[in-house]
């Protein structure tokens, strides 16, 4: 019988920005795409809102399993985790991205304000790495997906009590109900956090208008 055996090594994780971090950025945002996405093509949908405030820098971490998204050619996508390896999986993911936001808010001013959206499967990539970074969000966006029940319940607590949480679902999204949003939303109340809901027209997808609307609250 074999034994199963792990061994941390180094590898080269991507993303993809919009801006340069520097003394000039105002506010700092990573976006986490979802289920066999690319950080290249998920970034382009917050392309007009960087462009409209230059003291914004946008950030697409790129989840770490790529994969052919059809047979074995052709379009590929990217996943965060599958249930194989699962706490190795999530370590490594919470490793990059806690590396990655050091990277990026070094070179900003200090107490930045940061906002973390995740959509789809990149809810629960967000949930699961702000309860373990060195920072705490100005705003967590969680988009057509919710917080992960797994993390632990001290750290999930402190982490969105008193947070400003919004929740963003289509009103035909196929994967998330209504009645998933309704729980989430009384177990996220019930944490204390300062929850906001937003609907559209829709199904599991961004929305551009949405989009905007959250970057313009954060700046008027």
């Amino acid at each position: 019988m074999s034994t199963e055996h792990h061994l941390v090594v180094p590898r080269t994780a991507r993303y993809h920005q919009l801006g340069a971090p520097s003394a000039a950025t105002r506010r700092v945002w990573f976006v986490c795409h979802g289920y066999g996405q690319l950080a290249a093509y998920f970034i382009r949908h917050f392309a007009a809102l960087a462009a409209a405030d230059p003291g914004l820098v946008v950030v697409a971490p790129e989840g770490l399993s790529r994969f052919y998204l059809h047979g074995h050619q052709g379009r590929v996508g990217a996943s965060w985790m599958t249930r194989d390896d699962r706490q190795h999986e999530i370590n490594d993911q919470i490793g990059f991205l806690n590396q990655l936001a050091g990277h990026v808010l070094g070179r900003c001013p200090a107490g930045v304000p940061v906002t973390v959206l995740g959509f789809s499967q990149g809810t629960a990539t967000a949930g699961r790495w702000l309860v373990r970074a060195p920072f705490r969000p100005a705003h967590l966006v969680l988009w057509a997906g919710t917080f992960p029940p797994d993390t632990d319940p001290a750290a999930t607590g402190q982490l969105v009590s008193g947070l400003p949480i919004t929740l963003v679902v289509g009103d035909h999204d196929e994967y998330l109900t209504p009645a998933a949003v309704a729980q989430q939303q009384a177990q996220l109340q019930q944490l204390g956090a300062l929850l906001t809901v937003h609907t559209f027209a829709g199904g599991h997808a961004l929305n551009q208008e949405i989009i905007a609307q959250l970057g313009y609250a954060e700046t008027s």
